[in-house]
């Protein structure tokens, strides 16, 4: 087993983020030097899943019985939303459209910057005029973009899975230009504008690849935004004629 999986990376989850990736024998030095303990949650890239440390055969053995119990029960028991939705399902990030590249590794280090936000149905995540510190990306439902203009509401978009809205508020911290409301219960990631500069400074090799990736997004919008508003100066122009 121990040459099976000697090459194979693992990540320790501790408290609030899941380590950097290592190999079984540093994972081992942990378990001895009681930095991983029985109940300790660990990730392991060769099948893509989080364990309970007594729970993965490589390390069982430095367990005593009397602490497999405990442990295990505590593994039926489950994690927090936290780390269920973001550390065990990395492929659930991939929805996102500015996350489809990223690699395992990559996602579940990306999770350690944000923050997961249920929405019920016609509730507002952000609203007009109000000063925005975070953007969000679209897990789960529908949402939509609407202005008030008179009290009356201007639908501008709506947003479904792998969509992602506010990201101009991690840069000017500015008023929010429109308002997002759930058309359905929906299912958020949330990264503010103060998890945004930790992720610069500590990981910016995530922060590249992310902010190129908005960039892609961001450019094809402002290409549509140009051919609509050419299309309509030419139809304005022969409707004229």
């Amino acid at each position: 087993m121990k040459e099976a999986t000697e090459g194979v990376g693992f990540m320790v989850w501790e408290g609030k983020r899941a380590c950097e990736p290592v190999k079984l024998p540093v994972l081992m030095n942990w378990v001895e030097a009681q930095r991983v303990k029985a109940d300790t949650w660990v990730y392991a890239e060769g099948d893509a899943a989080w364990r309970r440390a007594c729970q993965m055969p490589e390390l069982r053995m430095f367990f005593p019985r009397h602490e497999m119990a405990p442990a295990m029960a505590k593994a039926g028991a489950g994690v927090s939303e936290q780390t269920a939705l973001i550390a065990v399902q990395p492929n659930s990030l991939r929805r996102v459209k500015v996350l489809s590249e990223f690699r395992d590794d990559q996602l579940l280090r990306f999770a350690n910057f944000m923050e997961v936000v249920r929405v019920r149905q016609e509730d507002a995540v952000v609203r007009q005029g109000e000063m925005g510190d975070a953007m969000f990306m679209v897990l789960e439902g529908e949402l939509r973009v609407r202005m008030l203009i008179n009290n009356k509401e201007t639908t501008l978009v709506t947003l479904t899975p792998g969509d992602f809205f506010g990201e101009i508020s991690l840069f000017d911290h500015g008023p929010r230009s429109a308002e997002v409301v759930a058309n359905k219960v929906s299912k958020l990631l949330k990264i503010t504008a103060l998890a945004f500069q930790n992720m610069l400074r500590d990981a910016p090799d995530l922060a590249a690849p992310f902010l190129f990736a908005m960039a892609k997004t961001l450019t094809a919008r402002i290409r549509a935004d140009n051919k609509r508003y050419r299309d309509a100066i030419n139809f304005a122009r022969t409707s004229g004629k």
